[in-house]
């Protein structure tokens, strides 16, 4: 690649209009005045207009050297901070695993899923939340070592990834401290006098979540739907109501968010799968984490 000027003359030009004048410049850059004044016209000449005019003892900037000047601070400070950050770049870990997370899968879940893994040496974990189609031409290019999703990647001729099943966990009902008394009395009749929280039908347990209601009879008054896990079991434990979540993250649940079970949703389960483009996958992370399911 060409240039059509030099940046050392660029820097020389930076340093005068920083301090001034050429005398200070050439004591900061221990130069002659003779140098530095001839690689800052070099400088113009490459430029094709003039940076400096002659104002009384001193120098000044013209229209054209104020714009140079302004590029030119962008250009030294980035300058500045590369030293840093080349010696933060031979810091950086070793085995790099990155992961993208379907937006319906539970935060929780997500962390027990990566959890055997995450002692793993020198590792850095990249976690990209989003939705399933993005992520997925996102692993088709490589930019993601693998998709944790509630749901198989559907099928498509144009994109070939595998399914890993990592588990299942039962469902069940949790009631903040506010509404627990109310709740736990006669459960789970008890849902139709408490407000609900429930997950969006964006989810894929809202839809089994919905039957088993209609299977007791219950039209509970749902007054929060929540696209965000995370969001629902933050607002339920806060004492909006009364919500779903899985069997497996009951402990954490309680020391979060002070939610206790209820009991179990029988006949709901959510599935775990890691999505990738590999049937035998290569990517010892990703092996460590498909052995450990």
């Amino acid at each position: 690649m060409s240039l059509a000027f030099n940046y050392r003359h660029l820097y020389y030009f930076w340093v005068v209009a920083k301090e001034g004048g050429m005398s200070r410049a050439a004591a900061r850059l221990d130069m002659a005045v003779q140098t530095v004044s001839a690689q800052v016209r070099e400088l113009e000449r490459d430029l094709g207009c003039q940076l400096l005019k002659p104002a009384g003892r001193g120098l000044a900037l013209t229209e054209a050297g104020v714009a140079v000047l302004h590029q030119a601070e962008h250009i030294f400070q980035l300058g500045q901070a590369l030293p840093d950050l080349a010696r933060a770049a031979t810091q950086v870990a070793s085995v790099r695993l990155t992961v993208g997370i379907a937006d319906g899968l539970p935060k929780l879940v997500v962390q027990r899923l990566l959890q055997p893994v995450l002692t793993t040496p020198d590792l850095r974990l990249v976690c990209h939340e989003g939705e399933m189609a993005d992520l997925l031409a996102d692993l088709a290019v490589h930019r993601l070592d693998v998709v944790l999703s509630d749901h198989p990647a559907p099928f498509s001729r144009h994109l070939k990834v595998h399914n890993h099943p990592l588990g299942t966990s039962g469902m069940g009902w949790y009631a903040p401290q506010h509404w627990w008394a109310v709740a736990r009395k006669g459960f789970p009749a008890s849902l139709d006098k408490v407000p609900v929280l429930l997950p969006t039908h964006h989810s894929t347990v809202r839809a089994r979540l919905d039957q088993w209601l209609t299977q007791h009879g219950l039209r509970p008054r749902v007054v929060g739907e929540f696209e965000d896990s995370a969001l629902l079991e933050t607002f339920g434990g806060s004492g909006l109501g009364v919500f779903p979540a899985a069997l497996s993250v009951q402990d954490d649940l309680m020391q979060r968010h002070h939610a206790r079970l209820l009991g179990p949703c029988e006949g709901v389960e959510e599935h775990y799968y890691a999505i990738s483009t590999e049937r035998k996958v290569e990517h010892p992370v990703v092996r460590q984490l498909l052995a450990r399911r």
